[in-house]
């Protein structure tokens, strides 16, 4: 987001079984800016991030909120210690069930994959797929691209068409013969939608019930707005 010094880490939540997204939330971040050559430093991984930490508070008490009380929302998660930082919070811990995946050790290149590496991509195919089709579909989310987001409402808004699409539009996959959206496989429509009916009705803020990250991303106050340039100096 503006250079390697301005990172931007982006929380996705998918079902499980119906591969619907459910969020999208930002975490802005300070960018490593290293290199392609150089290494990372393994004790960097040790120490959480903040920014990640508040985005993934977010994700799972929006996530809660739809679950029953006697019953734990279970989530699939990958090796990042700070998952386990979140749910450390008093109102996540009793009501999470954290199920970690972490990347194994990958072998030479042509060897068969391991168990932990079979589980591992099984578990987290949804997300996995969904990481594929934004950069796929985003040119802004290649690494090392020229066209890299400039302003973090503007990448969360393209990051939103897409779960649109994905939801409600395309097709669960496009090798199996079932040709149902994930929205379809929740009840929540009985057919696929076209670009028409999403753009068919504008949708209000205030009249939905969005979370106040949502309200920021919407009215454009997530990143703090740079100020105007002197005129008179630059005449």
């Amino acid at each position: 987001m503006g250079g390697q010094d301005r990172a931007l880490g982006i929380g996705t939540a998918v079902g499980a079984k119906s591969w619907f997204v459910y969020d999208i939330d930002p975490a802005p971040h300070k960018g490593s800016g290293r290199r392609p050559d150089r290494t990372t430093d393994p004790k960097a991984t040790s120490v959480p991030n903040r920014s990640y930490v508040k985005s993934i508070e977010r994700t799972f008490r929006g996530l809660i909120r739809h679950v029953p009380e006697n019953r734990p929302l279970v989530c699939n998660v990958d090796g990042r210690l700070d998952y386990r930082v979140a749910v450390r919070a008093g109102d996540l811990r009793s009501r999470l069930d954290l199920r970690g995946f972490p990347n194994p050790v990958r072998g030479p290149k042509g060897t068969p994959r391991s168990k932990e590496a079979i589980e591992r991509d099984r578990a987290m195919f949804p997300v996995d797929q969904l990481h594929q089709l934004l950069r796929h579909t985003c040119a802004d989310h290649k690494r090392e691209t020229l066209a890299f987001g400039r302003r973090l409402e503007s990448i969360l808004g393209r990051a939103h068409l897409i779960a649109v699409w994905k939801n409600f539009i395309k097709s669960r996959s496009e090798r199996a013969p079932d040709r149902t959206t994930p929205a379809m496989r929740l009840g929540m429509t009985d057919t696929r939608w076209r670009w028409e009916r999403v753009l068919s009705r504008r949708l209000f803020p205030e009249r939905e019930r969005v979370s106040q990250s949502a309200h920021l991303i919407y009215r454009k106050r997530w990143t703090r707005t740079l100020p105007e340039l002197d005129l008179k100096h630059a005449a």
